[in-house]
C-alpha cells in the first residue's frame, strides 16, 4: 500500500524532443547494426543485445551516446530482415540501371534497409523518415552528395512502398 507521506517517486515524463531524439539515436543505430551485421555475418540477436547493453546510452572518451528508443530499433532491425528483399528490390528500382544495390557503399545499403523498412512498415509519414535518414546519411557522410543522393533514393523509394502519402 502506498504512504502518502512518502510517494514513490515517478519517472520524469520525456519532452517531446527527448523523445524525437531517441527515435533519431535509435535509426542512426539500426543503420550501425545492419552494417555490422553485414560486414561480421552477426546474427540479429548479437548484435541487438550488443547495442542496447553496451551503446545506448554508454560513454566513450568522455562522450555520452544518445539513448535511443529500443521498440524502434528493434523493429526496424526485424523489418529491415523480414522485408530485405523487397526493401533491396525498391533502392535497385531508385537506383541508376548499372549501379544495383550490391555495388553501392555498405553504409547506404544498411541506410536504405533501414529507412525501407520504416517506409514499408514504420509508422511515421514518409517525410519525417526521408528527413530523419537524410540526417543519418549526413551523420556518416559530412562532405553532403551522399544526403542528396539519400534524398532522391529515399523519395522514389516512399513514393512507391506509400504513393497515397503523395
Amino acid at each position: 500500500m502506498n504512504d502518502p507521506a512518502n510517494p514513490v517517486p515517478r519517472p520524469k515524463a520525456m519532452s517531446r524532443e527527448e523523445k524525437r531524439q531517441m527515435k533519431s539515436a535509435a535509426r542512426l543505430y539500426a543503420v550501425q547494426a545492419l552494417f555490422q551485421m553485414e560486414a561480421s555475418g552477426q546474427t540479429l540477436d548479437a548484435v541487438r543485445q550488443e547495442f542496447e547493453t553496451h551503446r545506448f546510452g554508454a560513454v566513450y572518451e568522455g562522450e555520452e551516446m544518445a539513448e535511443g528508443d529500443p521498440d524502434l530499433f528493434r523493429k526496424t532491425l526485424e523489418d529491415a530482415l523480414n522485408w530485405q528483399a523487397k526493401i533491396d528490390q525498391m533502392t535497385d528500382r531508385a537506383l541508376v540501371a548499372k549501379w544495383p544495390i550490391d555495388r553501392i557503399d555498405p553504409t547506404l545499403r544498411a541506410l536504405f534497409r533501414a529507412a525501407g523498412a520504416e517506409l514499408i512498415e514504420g509508422g511515421a509519414p514518409p517525410k519525417v523518415v526521408i528527413n530523419e535518414y537524410v540526417d543519418v546519411a549526413r551523420a556518416f557522410f559530412p562532405e553532403g552528395r551522399e544526403a542528396k543522393f539519400v534524398n532522391a533514393v529515399l523519395d522514389h523509394m516512399a513514393r512507391e512502398a506509400k504513393p497515397e502519402a503523395f
